[in-house]
This record gives C-alpha cells, sequence and structure tokens, in this order.
C-alpha cells in the first residue's frame, strides 16, 4: 500500500505546474550552448580546487579570478535566472509535501486505528 501510494504522490508532483516548469528552464537551459559552456568550466573548476584543497593546497587566484567571472556571466543569462526561479519555486512545493507527509506520520503515530487504505 505504501508503495502504490508514494508512486501516485510521485506521479501527482511529475504533473505539478511547478515541476513542468523546472523541467521547461532545465530543457532551455540546456539547449544554450554558451550556458552550458559557462557551467561545464565553472564545475572543471571546481573540482580542480576541491583536488588543490584535497592535497592540502590553496586554488590559485586566477582560478578564484576566473571562477568569479563566470559566474556573473552565468548569473546574468536570462534562462538561468529562470531555471533559478523555477527550481526555487519547486523546492518550496517540496518542502511542502515534506511537512504534509510529517504531519501525516505524526497523525498515524498517535492514531489507535489502523486503516487499510
Amino acid at each position: 500500500m505504501l508503495n502504490e501510494r508514494a508512486v501516485e504522490l510521485g506521479r501527482l508532483i511529475g504533473q505539478s505546474d511547478e515541476y513542468r516548469a523546472v523541467r521547461r528552464a532545465n530543457d532551455a537551459l540546456g539547449a544554450d550552448k554558451d550556458a552550458v559552456a559557462l557551467l561545464q568550466r565553472m564545475e572543471q573548476l571546481r573540482h580542480q580546487a576541491s583536488d588543490m584543497i584535497d592535497r592540502g593546497e590553496n586554488p590559485t587566484a586566477e582560478m578564484e579570478q576566473e571562477l568569479e567571472r563566470l559566474l556573473g556571466q552565468v548569473q546574468v543569462n536570462p534562462l538561468y535566472q529562470r531555471m533559478i526561479v523555477a527550481q526555487e519555486n519547486f523546492d518550496k512545493i517540496m518542502m511542502q509535501v515534506n511537512q504534509w507527509i510529517l504531519d501525516g506520520i505524526k497523525k498515524g503515530a498517535t492514531s489507535g486505528i489502523i486503516t487499510l487504505g
């Protein structure tokens, strides 16, 4: 029964306006080759910096400057901004869903009545 309800909840979330907005924004951003290249370079720099930190080294000033420059370029991209807003809205809805689940758990834990559906 839990599995069926969880699948149903997932289906409903997948059909929500918030989820659809995230998908559309993600698809649009993914189609922007310049934005994708900037994001990939940022990820590459972050990975290099993380590796350096793991070895006890500090990332270079040039790496930090490039990352800052790339971040500035990405943040002004309207498709990236749309993706961030859509993701934030989806995160809010998921926080609410999690709260509803927690409320249901609390009710279920205090109820002496067993239900099967």
